[in-house]
């Protein structure tokens, strides 16, 4: 849709789409590669940057700066606006527009005379984007990526959309530099306007309110959320559709606690169609970032690590309340992805896998049916018998493997037993996979972010809770340690992204939070309590960099970066969930194990100051929610000491338990919730609010105690 929008001396045409209107992917099978700058045309700033997306632009024609000072000192010795263009590697539009536009030598000529042109990956620099794409939002009322917002010499936001169409990138630009040309004063008040807009937004206000959370308020919340529920095909009711894990992983816990079949009816199907959609890689295992439609068909086949390992949170979480084996095979399927496609030899995982091969989109991964009837030969019975070819059809005759039938279902029509048909399944996906790994491959960000990283160390952790399979723990650890190892600062903090073995970036509040509630996981199968003192280490950190003392809230940025023009607080959950309602979280359950509770207090502070935006957008403070529970409900603290106490805890993970924390070991502790709980034998101890229950042996007894 074409919208006309007002600027100061000029009318702007610009193309927006939604954020979720961005697919992605160019399909450079080398990406995240140094190249030859002797074998290219043009070479700009961006060939020294190992950032895969910047990389990928630096051959254009436009003499492109990396985010930072030099640019900005550039533009204010010449005078001129400066444009700020925000993307990331698998972000296909962000690839139409470079191959329209900025490989374009006229319109690249233009860019250099009238621009300083900076290019920003936001995955590396989520400050910078946050604050543009605030922006943009405030102009348009929508965002997206690519995000093009024009500054001025100081970085104040002038105008912005996301993707243009040629024609009108060259207007835009056009009408830009005359405004500035002949009427600067004019641009400079609207600047100002803008960038007090910026910093205002997402302010939070202290909620001195004493008034304790109520069950009503939760109620409420959830009341106005049901509405929106897609009762056909799970998910929300609207396209395109985007996953949600900590949607799901409240709804689950939220539905469990309360009994509430409705919410719990809504989780089992969400999962499942998500499972049997095409925005599940069938053959090879993962999702993608998000389907197109409303059926979880079509999707925009990116894959990113902050899905997937989320998603392996939430099936998993789900296998222990409901124990269906679907939701076993998604996790392992997806954890064999993720360790073939996605592993470095350092145990870090990388960003993302691109959406589009040889200049398309989905092309990696979508069939002929020739090609499937060439490939399966006699097995192909049993393919239409699991897969739905005709469901699957998708552009140009090419299919999108998907299920509309269970197991049982897809049984019963091949006319096999439901073993013969499992064996059928692995060697007809193994022959698909065999012959997929031929194609050219889509092009990998194998840079490692911090916080992603300790995403996929909790999933790692809830897969060994469910499963039970040391390969996954050992795995967590391993990443973790690199972690803390690798990208530390000297100064205690951590660095935000890890590529050809140097750490850099001063990391975000996602990093630590993120990171925090993974220690806290690690630490409650394990019961090492270095992994706790690790995660009391950044706790303390934020708090001393992070915190804004006057609403106990966070800054996403630390109070040692360079300033931008606004330091914004990011409050609401989305596809990830927000840093501070993750801060909060983990402050909650490190003031529990650790006996602090001036971690408690800040953690509660935090939630009432949210807790009056809640049931106006739902969706958008969901991993709040989880805390909220947390304060409403039963919060256990389950202590299990002895010899035997890593197979007592091995075996609670059978069971979901909706709100709780472990600790223990074999040997005295100085934890305090540990004094005087090490007795002959193995024991374990349920809690609440550090007053426990008659001490119990076994874990069916422990159980019974929180019914």
């Amino acid at each position: 849709m074409f919208t006309i929008h007002w600027f100061p001396g000029a009318i702007v045409l610009a193309m927006l789409l939604s954020a979720s209107g961005c697919a992605d992917g160019k399909g450079t099978a080398s990406a995240g590669t140094m190249q030859d700058t002797t074998q290219h045309k043009h070479t700009n700033r961006l060939a020294q940057e190992t950032s895969p997306y910047l990389l990928q632009h630096a051959h254009n024609p436009v003499d492109w700066h990396p985010w930072g000072d030099e640019a900005f000192d550039s533009a204010r010795a010449q005078n001129k606006l400066v444009l700020v263009s925000i993307g990331y590697s698998s972000c296909h539009w962000c690839h139409v527009m470079e191959q329209e536009s900025f490989e374009n030598e006229e319109m690249a000529a233009f860019m250099n005379e009238h621009f300083v042109c900076i290019k920003v990956d936001r995955e590396e620099r989520p400050d910078v984007d946050q604050v543009y794409m605030t922006a943009v939002q405030l102009m348009t009322g929508r965002g997206g990526w690519p995000l093009n917002c024009f500054t001025l010499p100081d970085g104040r936001p002038v105008y912005g959309g996301t993707y243009f169409p040629p024609d009108q990138w060259r207007q835009v630009m056009t009408d830009l530099s005359a405004t500035w040309s002949q009427d600067p004063a004019r641009v400079k008040e609207y600047a100002a306007r803008l960038s007090e807009g910026v910093a205002g937004s997402e302010l939070v206000a202290l909620n001195q309110d004493p008034a304790p959370f109520a069950k009503k308020e939760l109620a409420d919340y959830v009341e106005q959320w049901v509405p929106s529920f897609d009762r056909l095909h799970g998910g929300p009711d609207r396209a395109p559709k985007f996953p949600m894990p900590n949607n799901l992983e409240f709804l689950l816990r939220y539905g469990t606690l309360t009994a509430d079949k409705e919410l719990i009816d809504h989780v089992k199907l969400t999962l499942r169609k998500m499972a049997f959609g095409g925005i599940y890689d069938q053959v090879g295992g993962g999702f993608a970032r998000y389907s197109t439609d409303a059926i979880w068909k079509a999707p925009h086949f990116e894959k990113m690590l902050y899905d997937n390992a989320q998603l392996i949170s939430v099936y998993s979480q789900a296998f222990q309340a409901f124990k269906d084996p679907l939701y076993e095979a998604i996790v392992m399927q997806s954890l064999s992805f993720l360790q073939r496609e996605m592993t470095s030899e350092d145990g870090l995982y990388f960003s993302a896998l691109d959406a589009d091969s040889e200049g398309e989109e989905g092309l990696f991964y979508v069939w002929t049916e020739q090609e499937l009837d060439s490939l399966l030969g006699a097995d192909m019975s049993v393919a239409r018998a699991w897969y739905d070819l005709q469901q699957g059809r998708w552009e140009r005759d090419r299919i999108i493997l998907l299920r509309t039938r269970s197991a049982e279902e897809a049984a019963n029509k091949a006319g096999l037993a439901m073993d013969e048909l499992e064996r059928a399944m692995d060697r007809i996906n193994g022959r698909l996979l065999e012959a997929r790994s031929e194609r050219i491959r889509p092009g990998l960000d194998d840079k490692a972010l911090t916080s992603w990283n300790a995403l996929m160390v909790r999933g790692l952790c809830d897969a060994y809770e469910a499963f039970g399979r040391k390969e996954h723990l050992s795995s967590a650890e391993r990443t973790m340690r690199f972690l803390l190892e690798q990208c530390r600062r000297p100064d205690g903090g951590l660095w935000h992204s890890y590529k050809n073995g140097e750490a850099r970036i001063n990391g975000y509040l996602e990093d630590y939070c993120f990171s925090i509630e993974a220690l806290v996981a690690l630490y409650g199968l394990t019961f090492d309590e270095s992994w706790l003192r690790s995660a009391d280490e950044l706790a303390r950190y934020c708090i001393d960099h992070f915190q804004d003392p006057a609403n106990s809230m966070f800054h996403f940025t630390s109070d040692l970066d360079p300033p931008l023009i606004a330091r914004k607080m990011e409050v609401n959950d989305n596809v990830i969930p927000s840093s501070n309602s993750s801060m909060a979280k983990g402050l909650f359950m490190l003031g529990h194990l650790l006996y602090k509770p001036e971690y408690l207090t800040i953690s509660e502070q935090m939630l009432q100051n949210v807790k009056e935006q809640m049931a106006e957008y739902p969706s958008g403070y969901s991993n709040w929610a989880q805390l909220m529970t947390a304060h409403l409900f039963p919060f256990y603290e389950i202590a299990i000491t002895g010899p035997e106490c890593l197979t007592v805890r091995k075996e609670m993970g059978h069971h979901f338990i909706p709100g709780r924390v472990f600790l223990g070991g074999a040997t005295e502790s100085a934890l305090p919730l540990l004094e005087g709980k090490l007795l002959d034998g193995t024991t374990i101890f349920v809690c609440e609010n550090k007053v426990c229950q008659v001490p119990v042996t076994t874990v069916a007894e422990a159980i019974k105690q929180m019914r």
